[in-house]
């Protein structure tokens, strides 16, 4: 296996097929002495559960990454190790800690996070794909597929910052794509040297790598960025002769202009970012077919620094509208395109010859504006429990929606995780009153390692054993994005449709985590809904 001069961290090959681990960090030849002391070996099992069974590769901290089995769950993992004791072994196990509370698709999984005499290790989700790094390495990506993996990686930063943590380490060796094409951010940290505003511009370049495959190091690098240097360099971005950062349609044909000016926005110190939420829908929305990503007349609107300015022109010398202000995103940052129309006009026929411009006096045609996004007030809040004669576990439900996540409702404790085998599951139902837009539903729980999935329906049964059991045959529409298994206290459900409205909401849990004092138990905290 590699030593710690070894391949980069991102990737191994299996019989000539690239296996991604998610480090981010590149091993090079500056990379420090991998442990000697309590190594590692082949076979040995961890913490009596995770089997170490392939060296993959080290980085250039010192970390020495291992493909490995939960022997428990017979599940595989990728278990990441280092010296115990000292700042880096602290940040590392701290930012794991940190990130297994927040539960998010483009999220990879922390299982575990343990420091024990000799070493220190995080176990975590194995991915099978390769970093986005890699799938650039070869050409840029296609403006659609930057989108793309540009939106999810602003829905996962979305979910971090909304826990008020920072992700602190955004950039090409830290998202990774699955073989499934699922698109996930690995490799939190947690020392205090990032904010949430970095995180957001980091998304710019991650945008700009995949249009152009350059890198646009700044005078101050986003986190994880290098020089340039040995194996761990990624190529600089095109820059003038006074170090000014060359668009990427200037680098590269055919990138849209919205996306253009939209990465260079984020790029640009001048200019406030939006925050992730904000760009997370913005880059959702533009998540449109291939085919319909090059209308130059169309893309995300540009904001002055004063709610309900109208857009400036394009700047004169680099082609740039107006900076994005802060205050003037958050009050309309969810307003749709401004399409600028034009006539294409057959000079034959008088009735189809282009209209005139309008003078610069004349209002903007602009779609309307979109509701704003915002917290949902829920109308009302109940427990389902379809399988209980009993019906002694329905307290409390008021608890969920009150704003206090120290107060919520719990469920008995049962001798194993699917309730004693007596049901087959528990659930919440939520009315928010009337047919909304919904953006995201995020459920705090009171522990980790609970099953559950959120689901819609059009019916409002009788709060009865039987209207239950109508209820759960009802709702059989999943919403949110699809996943099941949980490894912390926050579920985060995103990806709705924007076309769809939806009142009642049922979020159902079918496994319960273990219990403290010997059984098997899950308290519901808190359920907010955003949407519009």
């Amino acid at each position: 296996m590699p030593s710690s001069a070894g391949p980069s961290i991102d990737t191994i090959t299996e019989g000539g097929r690239v296996t991604q681990v998610g480090e981010g960090q590149d091993a090079d030849e500056s990379a420090p002495p991998v442990m000697t002391f309590g190594a590692p070996t082949t076979g040995e099992i961890l913490a009596e559960r995770y089997e170490l069974v392939e060296h993959i590769n080290n980085d250039s901290a010192g970390r020495l990454v291992w493909r490995g089995v939960d022997v428990v769950l017979r599940r595989p993992v990728a278990v990441v190790l280092r010296y115990p004791g000292g700042d880096s072994a602290t940040e590392m196990l701290q930012a794991a800690v940190a990130a297994s509370r927040v539960i998010h698709p483009n999220l990879v999984g922390v299982y575990d996070a343990i420091d024990e005499d000799e070493r220190a290790y995080v176990v975590r989700e194995w991915v099978d794909g390769q970093s986005l790094r890699e799938m650039v390495a070869d050409e840029p990506l296609d403006p659609a597929r930057a989108t793309a993996i540009g939106a999810a990686v602003a829905s996962a930063l979305a979910a971090v910052h909304a826990t008020g943590m920072v992700h602190g380490n955004v950039h090409p060796g830290t998202v990774m794509i699955s073989d499934d094409g699922r698109v996930v951010l690995a490799d939190a940290r947690t020392d205090g040297d990032d904010s949430q505003e970095n995180d957001v511009r980091a998304v710019g370049g991650l945008l700009y790598f995949a249009l152009t495959g350059h890198w646009p190091h700044t005078e101050a690098p986003l986190r994880g960025a290098t020089a340039g240097h040995g194996r761990a360099g990624i190529a600089d971005a095109v820059r003038d002769a006074d170090g000014a950062l060359a668009a990427p349609r200037q680098v590269r044909a055919g990138v849209p202009a919205y996306l253009d000016d939209l990465t260079m926005d984020l790029l640009d110190t001048e200019i406030a970012p939006p925050s992730s939420d904000v760009l997370s829908a913005e880059l959702a929305r533009l998540d449109v077919p291939a085919e319909d990503q090059f209308l130059e007349n169309s893309g995300p609107l540009r904001f002055s620094a004063e709610a309900g300015e109208e857009p400036s022109p394009l700047a004169a010398a680099g082609g740039r509208k107006v900076a994005i202000g802060i205050a003037g995103l958050l009050a309309v940052a969810l307003v749709g395109l401004l399409i600028g129309i034009s006539t294409l006009g057959d000079d034959k026929d008088p009735q189809t010859n282009p209209v005139a411009a309008p003078s610069s006096s004349a209002p903007a045609q602009a779609d309307p504006p979109a509701a704003a996004v915002g917290p949902l007030r829920i109308e009302d809040v109940r427990i389902i429990d379809p399988d209980s004669t009993q019906r002694d576990e329905l307290d409390d439900a008021d608890k969920i929606i009150d704003n206090d996540k120290d107060k919520g409702w719990r469920t008995d404790r049962y001798p194993n995780n699917k309730y004693g085998d007596l049901k087959r599951g528990m659930g919440v139902w939520l009315d928010l009153g009337a047919p909304h837009t919904v953006k995201s539903v995020q459920v705090t729980l009171s522990a980790t390692g609970a099953t559950a999935a959120l689901y819609a329906g059009t019916t409002n049964p009788p709060s009865s054993s039987s209207g239950d059991k109508q209820l759960l045959r009802d709702y059989k529409t999943r919403i949110g994005q699809p996943f099941e298994e949980h490894d912390g206290t926050t579920m985060a459900f995103d990806g709705f449709n924007a076309d769809q409205k939806y009142r009642y909401l049922f979020f159902w849990v079918t496994q319960l985590p273990a219990d403290d004092d010997s059984g098997f138990r899950l308290g519901v905290q808190e359920i907010t809904v955003q949407g519009s």
